[in-house]
């Protein structure tokens, strides 16, 4: 039995906070030496990337990771388009859910799994305000009451 060993490298706090998660998908992505050191520093940032579907392929779009400071020839680009590894019926599953008035497709986190760079995205729709304001709304009961139930 082979244990899984996870490294969060970096978490989308906002993604639960501005769109409703309805599916989680995992997926491999394509990086090159220095982007994979890079991301070992966690010098990345996930906060306004989104992923793209075209020519039956899945991209990265708007994901930034820094440039390797040692690197002394072929450093990466930060923002470029990166594939995701997926299995074809996943992404038809995605291709019909993004043709849906309303869903995009959103990373929500990167980490290591057994050394290799694996992303979370999720298939999302995107919260209104009144929405938002519902979720702080629930946020703050439970705190209030998980603050009651510690006090007793």
């Amino acid at each position: 039995m082979t244990s899984n060993h996870i490294q969060m490298i970096a978490n989308n706090k906002k993604a639960k906070y501005n769109f409703f998660i309805f599916d989680e998908i995992e997926a491999g992505i394509v990086l090159s030496g220095t982007e994979v050191k890079s991301m070992r520093k966690g010098q990345v940032s996930i906060k306004d990337s989104y992923a793209d579907i075209s020519n039956g392929e899945v991209f990265l779009k708007q994901l930034h990771i820094s440039p390797y400071k040692y690197a002394y020839y072929g450093n990466h680009e930060p923002l470029r388009s990166r594939k995701l590894l997926l299995h074809k019926f996943e992404i038809k599953r995605l291709i019909g859910k993004v043709k849906e008035k309303g869903f995009s497709i959103i990373p929500l986190k990167i980490y290591f799994k057994n050394s290799r760079v694996k992303i979370k995205i999720g298939l999302a729709k995107g919260k209104k305000l009144y929405d938002k304001r519902e979720s702080i709304k629930q946020k703050d009961i439970k705190r209030e009451m998980d603050r009651e139930r510690k006090n007793y």
